[in-house]
Formats: C-alpha cells, structure tokens, sequence
C-alpha cells in the first residue's frame, strides 16, 4: 500500500485533521488491473486498514481523519475494519457516489454510528440534486483552483449553514491569507505552508543567528565538544529538548548531561541529535507542521538509504531532510538560506538544483508526499526498489516521530 497524509489547517495555521491518500495498487506497475482485477479489494477501505494497522495516534494526537470512500467500499463494514473512535474519522466521499436513495441511506447510517462525513469534486452546476446528501454533510471541500468558491461559500452559508467549508488547492500564502480575510471557510488545505515567502528583506532574528552557529559549529568535520556543550547549556529549551529526544529514542539510558550523551552516543549520533534539537528549537515559531515535516523528512530520507544503495550516505540524508524547509523558516531562497548553513555540497545540490545521487531520494520523497502515485512508481522502478520498501519507511517514519515527540510507540 502507498499512503501519504495532507494536513488541513485552521486560519491559526494549526493543524486540525489530516486527509490520508492511499492506493494498493498501481495501474502503471499492473496493466492488467484495468480488467477483470480491477475490483479486487474495491470493498475495503485503505485508509482504515492503515490507522487499524498503526494506531491513530501515530498519525495525531487528537486531529480528525479524512479517509476517501469509494461508491463500493461505502457500503463496506467499516467497524470491523477499524476500532479507531468513530468521531474522529470523517469519510470523504465525491462525484461517484450519485445523490440516489441507496447511498443516501447508506450516509445516514455511516452518520448514525458517530461517523462524520465530506464531500469533494461536487459538480457546481449539478448543487441541487445532491440536496439530500449535503444536508448531511459536516464538511465541503472547495477547489480555490477550479471554482469560484467565494460563491459557492455564499450558496452553502445561504443553504447549509451548519456545514464546514474547506478552502482547498491554495498554492501559496498569499491565497491563503486573502481567503482568511475574507472568513467563512475552517479549514485550509494546500501546498501553501511549505511554501517560502521570499518577497522583500526578513531578518533573521538573534536567536536563529544563534542555532545556525550552532549547527555550523556541530556539522564540522570534527566539531570541538566543549565548545557545543558550551553553547547548548546556555539556552535551557535547547538542552532539555535535546536530553528528552536523546532519552526517548535510547532507551533506558538515563542520559542526564551532553557530555554523558557524547559517551554514550558518540560523535556521529550525538551531531544527529544536536542538529535535530536545534531544527525542533529553530522552527518553534512556525506552524508545527513544519517541524513535523522536517522530522518526518529526516527520517524518511535516512531510512531510505538502504534501498537506494546509499548506507554511508545515512547521515547527509538525514541532514537533507532536517533543512529541507530551510527556506520557508529563514524566509529565503534556498540557495540564500543553505549559504548560512555549512552542509555538504551534495545536500546542497539536491536541494538547490535537484542534482546528485541524494536528490533522487529527497525527488521521491516530494512526489510521495504529493501522493503523485504513478510518478513514484515510476521513480521506484528505475531505482529497482520493491514499492512496499518505500511504504514501509514511511510508516516507519510516522512512528519515530510519534516516539520522538511524545514518548509513545
């Protein structure tokens, strides 16, 4: 199964549920799904086998989850597939599912055990005669891309009040921040929050200066221990989330000063952990997403070394993920931000100019995230990687940040 997870926010840019795209096949891999397998597996629910497979809480805390439905898998026992607590999934349904008796039914009985409902795709000139379906409706999805949804918000507030609209497809923050002004929409969807805004002169405030001289100082061939010590045990934020983070991913290990952590870890891992703690520290004031993405990033990459051939490369994928967002935090082109950074000159070419053996990984990863299925297929098997090693990182990176964040497995 491949799965990727959109984060939809609210217009504090928190995030407030995630939508999971999942497909468990791939047409451009099985041609011959187009016939009679086509169906196979069409009454299951992918998105409810994965937070049965993983638990909930390795995806959120407390967030909703949008899972899409099919016009089959609808009528699915979507109780035995998933233990998860009703109110929290949302299923999302679109154009498929025609407004007759059968399905309207079937939506009232999905509403009746505690489950909530969104719609998406609806054809605007097609509104009225999905009357009965969207009166039961908690959420619409709006295209900002594709339909004039300041209309469309007038329509719904006019004859459905009571349903959340979702303001959806915003490619940048400056869309993102006219659709807030003008109200009316809860949740935001889009690529807009990894987006840098570059316009104009940002300064960096003094305490980035700072964690950038730090992860100078760290990502040094042979970076003096005292000195980072030194410079860590002066911000007590820094130092308690580096020995938390240290704590919780070695187990057991009572690890209560840098030092102690340097014995304990070495100079490769301890650099690891430095840098990851300054990125958590250097992000804080950016929607969590960011920090999230960065981590996942992170160890996605790391973990992806192995099926790409590259294990001695852990480290600089690792690192490429961490700064991978350099941009959108510093608020500058890459290539401005990345000279403010010391990093290997394959890190920055991958990120810079989407060149080297790193850039096929971080260019895999991007696709992954878009959920752009039949482009990682198509990456995967120039890089003659099975598609469930990819699907297995992923996940993998899913719960180390569960375990990283929270202290939870």
């Amino acid at each position: 199964m491949l799965v990727a997870l959109i984060p939809l926010f609210d217009e504090n840019m928190a995030v407030r549920a995630y939508s999971i795209f999942a497909q468990k096949d791939n047409f451009f891999l099985d041609p011959m799904m187009q016939g009679t397998r086509q169906n196979d597996g069409a009454a299951a629910v992918f998105g409810l086998e994965l937070i049965e497979e993983m638990g909930i809480e390795t995806i959120s805390e407390d967030s909703e989850i949008f899972v899409p439905v099919s016009n089959i898998s609808i009528f699915s026992d979507v109780q035995e597939q998933c233990k998860a607590p009703h109110g929290r999934i949302v299923f999302l349904i679109d154009n498929t599912i025609p407004p007759v008796e059968m399905y309207v039914k079937r939506l009232r009985e999905l509403k009746n055990m505690g489950y909530k409902l969104a719609v998406r795709k609806l054809p605007v000139s097609d509104f009225e005669n999905y009357g009965e379906v969207l009166k039961l409706m908690d959420y619409v999805l709006l295209n900002n891309r594709k339909i004039a949804i300041d209309k469309a918000k007038i329509y719904f507030g006019k004859l459905y009040p009571n349903v959340k609209l979702v303001a959806g497809n915003i490619s940048d923050m400056g869309a993102f921040e006219r659709l807030k002004a003008v109200g009316g929409y809860q949740l935001y969807e889009g690529d807009f929050y990894r987006v840098p805004v570059t316009k104009g002169n940002h300064e960096i405030s003094p305490l980035k200066v700072n964690y950038i001289a730090l992860m100078n100082s760290v990502n040094s061939e042979n970076f003096d221990l005292a000195d980072v010590s030194e410079i860590i045990g002066r911000d007590p934020a820094l130092t308690i989330s580096l020995l938390q983070m240290v704590n919780r991913m070695t187990i057991n290990s009572g690890i209560s000063t840098i030092r102690h952590a340097a014995a304990m870890l070495g100079q490769k891992e301890l650099r690891k952990w430095i840098n990851t703690a300054v990125v958590k520290e250097m992000y804080s004031d950016k929607p969590s997403e960011i920090t999230r993405l960065s981590l996942l990033r992170a160890k996605f990459a790391e973990s992806l070394a192995a099926a790409f051939d590259m294990q001695a490369k852990q480290e600089e994928l690792f690192l490429m993920g961490l700064v991978s967002v350099l941009d959108v935090i510093l608020e500058k082109p890459m290539q401005e931000a990345l000279e403010m950074v010391k990093v290997t000159g394959e890190v920055s070419d991958a990120l810079v100019k989407g060149e080297g053996d790193l850039a096929k990984v971080l260019n895999l990863m991007m696709q992954y995230e878009n959920a752009n299925w039949q482009e990682v297929t198509r990456l995967m098997l120039l890089a003659d990687v099975d598609l469930s090693v990819i699907n297995d990182c992923y996940v993998k990176s899913l719960k180390w940040y569960r375990e990283l964040m929270y202290g939870k497995n």
